[in-house]
């Protein structure tokens, strides 16, 4: 059975306009999980209370093997965090910088965030202000792994960030797990990034976890089904998630083909329907579709 570095159950948080309420969410040791999902979907909320930012509600929190409550200094040092916009010391340099956060860190290593500079080409004598948004997320990677984190917790870390930046930083990431003993929990709402990299992957939607276990598994679970509108039929789309139409055809997306397609053999059993692999972009697109057309119906209906 593979060790948890952490484990949340039933966890909730709720504001006036947005509730979380996490039935389960693991993170397992030695792999990259990939937290997707649209923005505002609720992946900096989950991190703050995975970190103990804010308090959740209710639930159970557990790091290491070791149940939940505050997190203990401890705790925090065997976790490394880069979030989406680092907050710096604008005039102070890049080497007074990992002089100041060493002394939080009992296992901080100076040879190691030198090296880390060099490999990513952050001058550090340049000042914070001088680096641009790239090389900023560049030094918060290094300030976040010189001090050999179990965890590295990214919060939209490649967002805005050109193409070669956010492939070199990928690559960094994959080399990070060849040491079996550490993690990464990735939060984007970059689809392609996490499809690249992620071993696991767990799709938060409105608060929700919508999907989770490893990557093939997930993409696998739901499908795009396209059919002809000759075939239109309300008691078929009630089986699909995000539904579309256009000219020539209907699609939407199920987690249970085989129920579909028992329907599907009732209403029309001498024709056919396209079954396709759905990608993670796709189907956020699809669930966000979903909720506009509910809104939509619920306008209608006031």
């Amino acid at each position: 059975m593979e060790e948890m570095i952490l484990r949340m159950r039933d966890v909730t948080k709720q504001y006036p306009a947005f509730t979380l309420d996490l039935a389960t969410l693991n993170i397992p040791r030695g792999y990259i999980m990939g937290f997707v999902g649209r923005n505002g979907a609720g992946k900096s909320t989950t991190i703050k209370c995975m970190t103990d930012m804010i308090r959740p509600d209710s639930g159970e929190i557990e790091w290491f093997g070791q149940p939940g409550g505050r997190m203990r200094v401890e705790m925090k040092g065997r976790i490394g965090y880069v979030s989406e916009e680092p907050a710096f010391y604008e005039d102070m340099t890049v080497e007074w910088t990992g002089r100041f956060v060493a002394g939080f860190y009992r296992k901080w290593e100076d040879a190691l965030f030198r090296k880390l500079l060099n490999r990513f080409q952050v001058d550090p004598r340049k000042k914070i202000k001088e680096l641009s948004r790239g090389m900023k997320v560049k030094l918060s990677l290094a300030l976040a792994m010189a001090h050999h984190p179990e965890l590295l917790i990214l919060d939209e870390p490649t967002s805005g960030l050109d193409p070669v930046i956010r492939s070199e930083l990928l690559d960094v990431f994959r080399e990070i797990i060849q040491d079996e003993r550490a993690s990464i929990f990735f939060s984007s709402h970059i689809t392609s990034d996490i499809e690249k990299v992620a071993d696991y992957i767990t799709v938060i939607h409105n608060g929700r976890i919508a999907a989770s276990g490893d990557k093939l598994t997930v993409l696998d679970q739901w499908k795009l089904v396209k059919a002809d509108n000759r075939y239109r039929d309300p008691r078929l789309e009630r089986l699909l998630s995000g539904v579309k139409h256009g000219e020539f055809g209907f699609s939407g997306m199920t987690r249970d083909i085989r129920e579909f397609e028992r329907e599907w053999k009732r209403s029309f059993p001498s024709t056919d329907y396209k079954v396709e692999k759905l990608t993670l972009d796709e189907m956020l697109v699809r669930m966000a579709g979903e909720d506009e057309a509910q809104l939509e119906a619920l306008e209608q209906s006031m």
